[in-house]
This record gives C-alpha cells, structure tokens and sequence, in this order.
C-alpha cells in the first residue's frame, strides 16, 4: 500500500501496574523499536499517533509526530479504546511491552517498610492485542512476541501461534540472547533474521508498501 497519508497507530515502550500508592511493578522495555518506527513512518507521510510508555527517550522525537504519552497498564487500555472508538486506522503497529501480571490487591496507601516479608499475588493482566482486534478488525495489525534466550525454531513456532489465535496480519518475533538481538517478520512466511531494530524497521516498511 501507498503508505503516504495512511493513519498509522503505534504502542511502544512499557506499561506499569501499581503494588501501592507510590510503588510499581514494570520491565526494563526501551520503545526504541516503535519509536524508529514512528519516525521512519512520518519521514515517507504517514499520519502516526504513537502512544509511549514512562521511557526517556520520547524528547528525540519528531515534534510532527502525534505522541500521547502513558504510564500505566490501565491508562494504555483507556487510551487504545479512545483511539479505536474515535478514530479509523489504517495500520496498528503493537509493539509496546504490556505487564503480564498485575497484583491481585494493589493497596490505595504507602505499605510500610519495615515488614519482614511482603507476599504479593499476581493475577494475569487482559490481552490488549485481543481488545485491539476487537475494536478494529478492519485495520492491519502488527503484533510483537518478544521471548528471551530462546531457540529459532520455538520463537517462530510462538510467533504463529500468536498469529492464528488472533488473527493478525503480521507478527514481529524477536529476541535477545547473550545480549544479540535478533528478530523476524512472520506471516505465511518467515523473513529473517534481522540484527538490529534498523534493519527490521526498513524491511517491515518495505513489507508494508507492497501489501
């Protein structure tokens, strides 16, 4: 497709769920993946909204970009269901790394720290991926499985499997082992792999143009 003009909507960066008042559980994602993405997307005219987790790196982006910035797990939810409802998407690029598990009692006040031990309960968080498609079947959607210090052939094997539970047009399966990064573009076919989050923004862009 012609990708000049198209709607594009990005999720990039981490999600954070509450233990308490002031503290937090989340992961060490970066959003550089869906940041060099919005940037690249913007360069050749796309219209990209990118939706960007508590990361520090949101300042280097392009001021023509649309950035609506987000922190928690649930606030992430609001603003894809807001997007979705309001607005009409041509591509959905998913690459935000949302919190798995959420504690069960999240405690509206400072817990104290002088505790000998803290048992938490963690419960599994709702798969944003399903509410995306949910709410936008029409649009392409781009998912991403991330595993760490996995096989080829079981994180491609993941990679479709995500791919036909949901009904994706594409899943992004990437991976860092011995702190190499390696990714591939699934769908019917495997491409790859690609080295550096660079190469698979330019090959993924290039996918799109002819789809």
């Amino acid at each position: 497709m012609n990708l000049k003009n198209k709607r594009i909507l990005i999720t990039a960066g981490p999600t954070w769920v509450p233990l308490d008042k002031i503290r937090i559980i989340s992961n060490i994602a970066t959003g550089q993946t869906g940041i060099l993405l919005a940037k690249r997307l913007k360069a050749i005219g796309a219209k990209v909204t990118l939706l960007l987790g508590p990361v520090e790196s949101g300042c280097l982006i392009n001021k023509k970009i649309k950035v609506i910035r987000f922190k928690f797990f649930k606030d992430l939810k609001k603003l894809l269901i807001s997007e979705l409802k309001n607005n009409k998407y041509n591509i959905l690029i998913h690459s935000a790394a949302v919190s798995d598990y959420q504690p069960k009692r999240v405690y509206p006040y400072k817990v104290k720290s002088n505790f000998k031990e803290w048992k938490i309960k963690l419960v599994p968080t709702e798969k944003l991926i399903d509410l995306i498609k949910k709410l936008a079947p029409s649009s392409f959607l781009i998912g991403f499985k991330f595993e760490l210090n996995i096989t080829e052939s079981l994180l491609i094997k993941n990679a479709k499997s995500l791919l036909k539970r949901i009904g994706l047009n594409l899943v992004i399966a990437n991976t860092i082992s011995n702190k190499d990064y390696k990714a591939y573009i699934v769908d019917e076919e495997v491409k790859g792999p690609y080295f550096s989050r660079v190469d698979l923004a330019k090959q993924l862009i290039n996918i799109l143009k002819i789809k």
